[in-house]
């Protein structure tokens, strides 16, 4: 496997300051807050799929409990001639329930920001969704979902699609460079560091009829310590830390000459420095009268074998349908959703690095080196599909991830009520085989459905407050069937340093990545 980033940085700062046409320059700059108080009771042993998943690591696995979250943030100012601006967002989580495990303070965000022109670099924990996804119905990106606890990350990339010079705004590039750790609490590997770097085009003007994306998501775990892990694949223990090992961490090349260079094995040399894995993305976005159709597919690699095709069975593959206004009828439907996810090739049930066309095996998100596989604090980072050994059995905070062969269709539905109620739908089915060395009898199936809806609610004192509900289930072989029923109560606020309003292009809500 071969991915050179360097370019992508080297391109990102040749891209000039651009003024976006019909925007009115102003000096606001808006600090938004809220505050949320909520409940889930639940009935069977876990939390329903759906209630979790996809929640930034902040959802107990198990029992009912009571959460408190706030929150501030501010952002840019809007004005496209002001070259240098800052912001920052914090966020906190705090649960309590009748188990030592519900009761917890989490983090998800707290972070701060800076740009330059189109060149933005931030620090901290943010919430990042990786890949090209319609974020609000999806199942999960595949490498970076938004399901784990976001790491501490440093990072410099571009301010999401900039147009390259001399294109006339036909060409974009959306590319980013990040380094970020793991945390060693309860975790066999100790000091192990995660390095990303992504480079997505956009070829098609904002306002034409089609857009066109291609690009590669690319993360690779690397460092670290681990008594655990068999000598065969370590340095009794000890796993590549140098300069040289990152750098050949980044850019997937194979390490030269492992016998001579202190910590690198011959584990290291043969399957590259740190435990790779990403995906090669492909989408179009078409509109067509009153609707914008987003179709996107997401091509896992893990071991390299993409390179050969040997795994292109494999991938997540979306169709998203979305109103460009609010539909005329009282209950409308503005978005719909089908995906289908499907990683039980993996290019056989051989490797074989000899035979490029027999090097299968892949096993998604597991790796000799580091096994605590692609997960942090007990969450799979990536697809919440792909499952670790604590979902399965919450009283285990670690393992490896014991299903990753798996069949899945999702389909997702949005929309409103009369002008203020929101409602939202999400059903998934899935097969699920297990792993190549430890296959699941049997092979269960699972269903996991939710249904969400939120209102505005004005009540005496507090004023205009946000309800949210959600029922959501587990049926199957797979998870512990279970239904759950969440409620909470949101308010907002929103304050501003000038009054001087400024029209945003509201043209689409489909973020990638």
């Amino acid at each position: 496997m071969r991915f050179i980033p360097y370019p992508l940085l080297i391109v990102a700062l040749l891209i000039p300051y651009q003024r976006a046409a019909g925007q009115a320059d102003s000096s606001e700059r808006t600090t938004q807050a809220f505050v949320e108080v909520g409940a889930l009771g639940k009935s069977g042993r876990g939390v329903p799929f759906w209630q979790r998943a996809n929640q930034y690591g902040v959802v107990p696995l198990a029992n009912s409990f009571a959460t408190v979250r706030a929150g501030v943030s501010s952002d840019y100012r809007p004005e496209q001639n002001r070259r240098v601006d800052w912001g920052y967002g914090v966020e906190v989580v705090g649960n309590v329930g009748p188990i030592p495990a519900n009761q917890q303070v989490y983090v998800p965000e707290a972070y701060i920001k800076a740009r330059w022109r189109q060149l933005e670099v931030y620090a901290g924990r943010r919430k990042t969704i990786v890949g090209l996804v319609d974020t609000l119905l999806t199942s999960g990106a595949y490498a970076m979902s938004g399901n784990a606890l976001p790491l501490p990350t440093i990072q410099l990339g571009t301010r999401g699609y900039v147009p390259l010079p001399f294109t006339n705004g036909a060409i974009s590039i959306n590319a980013t460079f990040a380094n970020a750790w793991f945390e060693n609490v309860n975790r066999k590997v100790s000091n192990a560091l995660m390095q990303q770097s992504t480079l997505y085009i956009r070829i098609g003007r904002p306002s034409g009829p089609i857009r066109v994306y291609g690009g590669i998501n690319h993360q690779v775990t690397w460092n670290g310590y681990s008594p655990f892990i068999a000598p065969g694949v370590s340095n009794d223990g000890q796993l590549p830390s140098s300069f040289k090992a990152y750098l050949y961490a980044i850019t997937a090349l194979p390490y030269p000459n492992a016998a001579v260079d202190g910590n690198v094995t011959s584990f290291d040399e043969t399957n590259r420095i740190g435990n790779h894995l990403g995906s090669l993305d492909l989408g179009a976005e078409l509109d067509v009268g009153d609707y914008t159709i987003f179709v996107y597919r997401q091509n896992p690699f893990d071991t390299g074998a993409i390179w050969y095709l040997t795994t292109i069975a494999d991938g997540l593959n979306g169709l998203s349908i979305r109103r460009k206004s609010r539909g005329d009828s009282y209950i409308s439907v503005d978005r719909a959703l089908v995906e289908f996810l499907y990683t039980v090739d993996q290019g056989g049930n051989e490797f074989v690095i000899e035979d490029p066309q027999r090097r299968g095996k892949v096993d998604y998100f597991n790796n000799a080196q580091y096994i605590d596989s692609w997960t942090t604090r007990a969450h799979t980072i990536g697809t919440p599909f792909l499952t670790p050994e604590g979902d399965i059995t919450p009283a285990i905070p670690y393992g490896p991830i014991i299903n990753n062969r798996v069949s899945m269709v999702h389909a997702g539905l949005n929309g409103r009520v009369g002008e203020k109620v929101m409602w939202l739908l999400k059903l998934s089915y899935s097969q699920n085989l297990g792993t190549y060395n430890a296959p699941l009898p049997g092979f269960p199936q699972q269903f996991s459905g939710l249904f969400k809806v939120a209102a505005p609610l004005t009540l005496p004192l507090l004023g205009t407050m946000h309800l949210t509900a959600t029922v959501a289930t587990d049926q199957g072989a797979f998870l512990p069937n279970s239904t759950g029923g969440y409620i909470g109560l949101r308010k907002n606020w929103s304050s501003k340093t000038q009054k001087a309003p400024v029209k945003q292009n509201q043209r689409s809500s489909v973020r990638y990545f």
